[in-house]
């Protein structure tokens, strides 16, 4: 593939990496945050803006409690009919196929432990078009889905199946 060239195919979802399904970043610059082990994303301040949970002059786009959010980013292998790939999501593509934010979808699998898990097994087998683009930076390693059509007319999205899996209500 030429460096920005994008290319459409249709593929099936061979499997994902429950384990880390998305990532935090600053809610201003958007900027990658350090990782944290705890529940809530727990960075003070943004490095790069220089945002903190307790100031009053926010450097840009009106002031907010919490200084980070999270995305998805959702390493994903994929078959086409010559090979498998693995292939990574990130937040817009990846809500199509969640249905919700990667903030809802953490606090949901919060309450449910095995929901990353169930993810990778409602989502095994489903047929997808994708269009793909070579990553940007040059130290990725997997091509980005740019953007992912499901195939099947029926496609629910991750979160109303586990609503469903898990007996939780839509609206909680």
């Amino acid at each position: 593939m030429e460096a920005d060239k994008r290319t459409t195919t249709i593929c099936t979802v061979f499997a994902i990496d429950h384990t880390a399904l998305y990532y935090s970043v600053c809610s201003f610059c958007e900027r990658t945050l350090p990782e944290s082990n705890t529940a809530a994303p727990s960075v003070p301040h943004c490095e790069h803006c220089n945002f903190t949970r307790n100031t009053t002059a926010v450097p840009h786009h009106g002031s907010t409690s919490n200084p980070s959010k999270r995305l998805f980013r959702v390493l994903m292998s994929v078959a086409t009919e010559t090979k498998v790939s693995v292939v990574v999501v990130f937040d817009r593509a990846a809500r199509v196929l969640f249905g919700c934010s990667a903030q809802h979808f953490f606090d949901f699998a919060k309450l449910h432990p095995f929901a990353a898990e169930t993810t990778g097994k409602i989502l095994e087998g489903e047929m997808l078009k994708v269009t793909l683009s070579k990553p940007k930076n040059g130290n990725a390693q997997h091509h980005r889905v740019v953007s992912v059509v499901p195939l099947k007319s029926g496609f629910r999205p991750v979160i109303d199946t586990l609503r469903e899996v898990y007996g939780v209500r839509a609206d909680c």
